[in-house]
């Protein structure tokens, strides 16, 4: 989804009713606080109700975790970046991800908002229960941590440069992807995909700086 300009300050307007507006909008503190109380009680009930050891738990967990990165890059490639052809599914796909390429320093649309996530996760939760049975309660805590892992990086990623060196190939793919070519560099929290599947930039390539900054937050004075 292209646009003609890039805003630098202020964010979309995604409904007409406040309350639905204000719906749309989230903190990572508060995406955090929700859902490490439930991650840790699946792994609770994995050991005490289950009876699974502690190295079949931490697997399990770390497989959780690589799944999420997968599917991170799918959902970015194939849903958030579909390409519509009707005005209803341009608005869907505007509400779901366009408003953050139209906005990048809009950082309270950076995580799914509460009622949404809890909706789409108790989905993903049910699904996931359907082939892995008990063994859900400590793979789908790895996949939400793998989650809350990309919301974060991906604040941080606009709000400051990288802190480490080797983080920089993860700021650069993400800002080579909002500002030369969205159908490129879908992986956030890890470029290990975009590797895979060929859509990884050449990041030899220099970068321009001034369009790089364009995405971070402002800083406050």
């Amino acid at each position: 989804m292209q646009f003609e300009k890039i805003h630098n300050k202020g964010q979309a307007r995604l409904f007409q009713n406040d309350f639905l507006e204000m719906l749309t909008k989230s903190h990572p503190l508060v995406i955090w606080g929700m859902y490490i109380p439930i991650m840790g009680y699946m792994v609770y009930l994995s050991g005490a109700e289950y009876g699974y050891s502690s190295g079949r738990i931490l697997a399990t967990f770390f497989g959780g975790m690589l799944f999420w990165s997968f599917f991170e890059y799918i959902a970015h490639r194939f849903l958030f970046h579909w390409i519509p052809k009707t005005p209803r599914a341009t608005k869907f796909v505007y509400t779901l991800h366009g408003n953050h390429h139209h906005y990048p320093r809009d950082r309270q649309r950076l995580f799914m908002p509460p009622l949404p996530s809890l909706l789409i996760s108790s989905t993903l939760f049910g699904l996931m229960y359907w082939p892995l049975g008990n063994q859900v309660f400590m793979f789908f805590p790895g996949f939400i941590l793998g989650y809350l892992m990309y919301g974060t990086m991906h604040y941080a990623i606009h709000a400051w440069n990288p802190p480490f060196k080797w983080m920089k190939p993860l700021w650069r793919n993400h800002h080579l992807h909002h500002y030369k070519n969205e159908h490129q560099g879908f992986g956030v929290s890890s470029t290990l995909w975009d590797l895979v599947f060929g859509t990884m930039f050449d990041l030899k390539e220099k970068e321009d700086p001034n369009k790089a900054k364009e995405l971070m937050f402002e800083k406050k004075a």
